[in-house]
């Protein structure tokens, strides 16, 4: 049996009971309809893998014009449907020039079983093979990040507080609970939720990072659960979604604090349903994805304010793993040094580079306000512009002052943070919506702090 669904148009009923009656069992599903009118609809509702299309349906009409332009509004929603054009004898010539049209084959009234049959299941082979090809195309981007990725050995150190999350860790991963982790900007929770995706039974599927705060509210749809061809303006083909491309595997979403409320909305509609829907159809697509959220905010307080959802909230943190600051855990410094020193020297094929004492001792008294990030980026400016095979303290530079670090012993941290939130405002016109952004907090917050510095 083909697992798939047959559309049957033909507006002899004749003609369709005596293909019902001979294809009921050999299909999945079988639709039939009498008017070509009703395709969209059909189509709009059901995944058609295979069309039987008769190429005229007006008493004493036989150009097959027709039967063209249905075939075309067929391959117009959907390139990759096998139609096969129902033909009279008379009419080859046009059958012939909808094969070179878009058409796969065709079938002549009265037709032979065998060979009808034999059509049926070569076009249902061509489907799936068209099916295969759109979905490999759509994954290719993604497998090729997977592929470096995997080979890159995921370093998060050896303190005693990341032996502690790692434990969390193995022990949530052999599980489908979704799982939030928490943490500053570059504390290396996307390498957390990669390590959780690596330990567990989907580990050979893919894992789909998905940055929330780079989607903008009108693209949400499309990123998230795909189009259709036709669907907007720029929609020139069929396009699946994240959600789709992270099918039986992970889904990462990256800064879920980011969502505006309706999108919130929508992904929790698709998180609780377990079905997405494409933008521009209405036909439901089912989604076995293991969910991981991470975000640098405290959703919590996003939830007082009304700027997060209590429910999703509770759908995507049955396990929440808090990811510490790198400035407490400062006996990671030397090993993730030593890793990113491996990388880079490797990168820009300058062997043998080591750091001395003195420099890592210097890296591990500073804070770090950018975190794992803001280590790696300062070992490879160090590996690219030094010309000794070891790294000295003169090596690594930080600009303590736009990073916030306290710089005089008697700055209050209420001090500090009024001069940061001044600085901000000025380099940035104004923009208190940039603002927020660039410190990780919300508006609502940002006003009451200008509010409270007087500012």
């Amino acid at each position: 049996m083909i697992k798939g669904t047959l559309l049957i148009v033909d507006d002899n009923k004749s003609v369709i009971s005596a293909l019902e009656m001979m294809l009921q069992y050999e299909v999945e599903k079988l639709i039939t309809i009498s008017s070509p009118k009703r395709i969209h609809e059909v189509l709009e509702q059901n995944e058609i893998d295979i069309v039987l299309l008769d190429m005229n349906f007006q008493a004493g009409v036989n150009s097959g014009n027709e039967g063209l332009f249905w075939m075309k509004e067929i391959l117009k929603h959907d390139n990759n449907i096998s139609v096969v054009m129902i033909t009279a004898y008379g009419d080859v010539e046009l059958a012939v020039k909808a094969l070179r049209e878009g058409a796969i084959d065709f079938i002549l009234k009265p037709w032979d079983n065998e060979k009808l049959l034999a059509t049926i299941n070569a076009a249902w082979k061509l489907r799936t093979s068209r099916k295969e090809a759109l979905i490999l195309k759509n994954d290719n981007q993604f497998l090729k990040k997977e592929i470096k990725r995997s080979e890159e050995k995921i370093v998060l150190g050896a303190s005693p507080t990341m032996i502690n999350v790692m434990n969390i860790v193995r022990k949530v991963a052999g599980t489908d609970a979704n799982v939030l982790i928490t943490g500053e900007n570059g504390t290396g929770k996307e390498l957390v939720a990669r390590e959780i995706h690596n330990l567990s039974k989907r580990s050979n599927e893919l894992m789909v990072g998905v940055d929330m705060g780079s989607i903008t509210e009108t693209l949400f749809e499309s990123e998230m659960f795909g189009h259709v061809k036709g669907a907007f303006t720029d929609a020139k083909e069929d396009r699946s979604g994240k959600f789709e491309i992270a099918h039986k595997g992970t889904l990462f979403l990256d800064e879920i604090g980011n969502l505006s409320l309706q999108s919130q909305a929508k992904l929790l509609s698709a998180l609780q349903n377990r079905y997405i829907v494409r933008v521009g159809s209405n036909r439901q697509i089912p989604v076995d994805i293991r969910l991981i959220c991470a975000t640098n905010c405290i959703l919590s307080s996003r939830v007082i304010e009304g700027l997060f959802r209590e429910d999703l909230l509770y759908r995507i943190n049955t396990i929440q793993i808090e990811v510490p600051p790198l400035r407490d855990r400062v006996d990671d410094i030397p090993v993730l040094a030593f890793h990113f020193l491996r990388v880079y020297c490797d990168k820009y094929n300058k062997p043998g580079k080591k750091i001395n004492t003195q420099a890592l001792e210097k890296l591990s008294n500073y804070q770090w306000p950018g975190n794992i990030r803001e280590l790696q980026h300062s070992i490879e400016k160090a590996v690219i512009l030094s010309d000794s095979s070891l790294l000295s303290p003169s090596d690594f530079s930080f600009n303590t002052s736009s990073k916030g670090v306290v710089e005089n012993d008697n700055t209050t941290l209420e001090e500090m943070e009024k001069k940061l939130i001044a600085e901000s405002i000025k380099k940035h016109d104004n923009n208190l919506s940039i603002v927020a952004s660039k410190l990780g907090i919300t508006r609502q917050t940002l006003y009451n702090k200008l509010k409270k510095y007087d500012l």
